[in-house]
């Protein structure tokens, strides 16, 4: 009997991610997360490809993220009834993470029925609430590292350090007389907090991800990271402006605030301010806190309570935060997408005295992606802004593994006698790596998924694809219309301000206005209207 794989999300794309093993009547799922980027893309947070999840019998999370975490709640709420298997660590941050989720859903919805320019939409009720992502937390059961356990009836699993976040696992399974590794997110060498990734070697397949599978990044230790972190500080409050930081709430809010809190003590930052302007960010904080006796790097001090250091926790006191200069704001959500972070990228953008400081991945389609591929405008709730803060990118901050760590990540899998799948990653960086790994013959086959297609693995055999991908759901990945419309509409005014002679603007509106209609009349002729 072979067991099956379908990748729900995270193929060719870096959220979403949820994998299901079928082993006769049993199922399994490892992670069931979130889509973040485009809209199109987060439409599938609603569709997807996943059915009857009352009949799933089991669930493994590698960690808390919410691109691996944040649809458990709407798994629950479809009728899961099981156990949500996680490292202890993992399943004290669902507390509020999934919380927090669940209210950026309910208000997202509530707003979403508000806007004008969307009063055409049905999206108007959230995914899930508040209290279907406190059940999912609930249903959360701890397992410790490297012990053998039974997730669901025939299948035997071990979770290895995957040195990502607080609480990272990589996922070993054995089900159908078949060895599967699966990566989770693979942290870097010599990442604050936690010892390297680790995990046996000999496996039938393994499924990696490839977030940077295309960038091998300037290789920096701690103390070469803060050297860099110490200098934006530095230039940025002798311009008299705010440097403010999209950060994941978890984990690069932590690391962040190590650094600043070791810079602030050895003077070389002076008498920097530092708000923490997200309250999941504060609540995450807490459980770093709580687990600090196995973190590295802190000798065993609580370095989140520096003087210096001050969390924002209600809605009056982050908009205060408007009429102050010289200060560093660390807000989420850490692509931008949601979150406070917006109201101050509104503050701030426009500012030339300020900076924007990106430190973590940003996914094709994300208004982080935008501003850090150099847009002059941008489109914020629905309003447009300049950019005129300078932006930069500190890449060593990264929580995933660059492209000769997961190399050396595969190699240490060896012998892999059926295929490597890649996931998690953009088409650029998953080819890329793919290549590489033929290349030094690190595994007899390569295979690169799509989202929706049903795989056979079988020992010692390649992975053999039994059902291709649904469409809609390859046409949801990368930019959409609506990121070209937001670009548009951002730009129009000042585009059309560029042509001095009046009449030739009213041409230029004109000839947009004709283009617009060609396209209706052709949609009446296709349909015969």
């Amino acid at each position: 009997m072979a067991l099956t794989l379908t990748l729900h999300g995270a193929a060719r794309t870096v959220t979403g991610s949820c994998l299901e093993f079928t082993a006769g009547s049993e199922r399994l799922l490892v992670d069931c997360g979130l889509f973040q980027g485009s809209r199109s893309l987060e439409t599938l947070n609603r569709v997807g490809t996943l059915s009857d999840p009352a009949r799933i019998s089991g669930v493994i999370l590698t960690h808390a993220h919410i691109d691996h975490s944040g649809l458990l709640p709407r798994l629950i709420k479809d009728g899961y009834t099981g156990p949500i298997w996680c490292t202890r660590e993992t399943a004290d941050l669902l507390e509020y993470m999934l919380a927090d989720s669940g209210r950026i859903q309910e208000y997202e919805a509530e707003r979403h029925a508000r806007r004008r320019d969307r009063s055409h939409d049905k999206e108007s009720e959230p995914i899930y609430t508040e209290q279907d992502a406190l059940a999912a937390w609930r249903a959360a059961r701890p397992v410790a590292l490297d012990e053998w356990f039974e997730p669901a009836p025939g299948f035997r699993t071990r979770l290895w350090n995957a040195g990502h976040i607080l609480g990272s696992a990589s996922v070993e399974l054995e089900a159908s007389g078949v060895r599967v590794m699966c990566s989770g997110d693979i942290g870097p060498d010599n990442k604050a907090f936690y010892p390297d990734p680790a995990g046996p070697a000999g496996f039938d397949h393994v499924i990696c991800e490839s977030t940077y599978g295309d960038r091998a990044r300037i290789k920096a230790t701690i103390a070469e990271r803060r050297a860099l972190l110490a200098d934006v500080i530095n230039a940025t409050r002798a311009k008299g402006g705010n440097l403010v930081i999209p950060s994941f709430a978890l984990e690069r809010t932590q690391e962040l605030l190590l650094d600043i809190a070791m810079l602030s003590r050895e003077g070389r930052i002076g008498n920097a301010m530092v708000f923490v302007d997200s309250p999941l960010a504060n609540r995450a904080t807490t459980v770093f806190a709580r687990h600090v006796d196995q973190l590295e790097d802190t000798g065993g001090v609580d370095v989140f309570r520096h003087p210096s250091i001050h969390y924002v926790s209600d809605v009056a006191e982050s908009m205060r935060l408007n009429s102050i200069s010289g200060a560093i704001i660390l807000s989420a959500s850490g692509m931008c997408e949601a979150g406070r972070i917006r109201h101050h990228l509104l503050h701030n953008l426009s500012r030339r005295d300020s900076t924007i400081l990106f430190v973590g991945f940003q996914a094709e389609g994300s208004l982080g992606r935008v501003i850090l591929d150099g847009a002059e405008r941008v489109r914020i709730s629905g309003r447009d802004v300049l950019v005129r803060a300078e932006v930069k990118r500190i890449d060593s901050y990264s929580a995933h593994a660059d492209q000769s760590e997961l190399l050396d990540w595969i190699a240490d899998r060896a012998p892999i006698a059926g295929s490597l799948l890649l996931d998690h990653g953009e088409s650029g960086a998953i080819e890329t790596l793919a290549g590489l790994v033929q290349e030094r013959k690190l595994a007899p086959v390569v295979r690169i998924p799509e989202i929706g297609e049903l795989w056979e693995l079988r020992s010692g055999e390649p992975a053999k694809r039994l059902r291709t991908a649904p469409p809609e759901a390859a046409r949801a990945i990368g930019r959409d219309w609506q990121n070209s419309y937001a670009d548009l509409a951002s730009n129009l005014k000042h585009r059309l301000l560029q042509i001095r002679d009046e009449r030739a603007r009213e041409e230029a509106i004109a000839q947009m206005r004709r283009v617009l209609d060609s396209y209706d009349v052709f949609r009446k002729r296709k349909h015969g209207g």
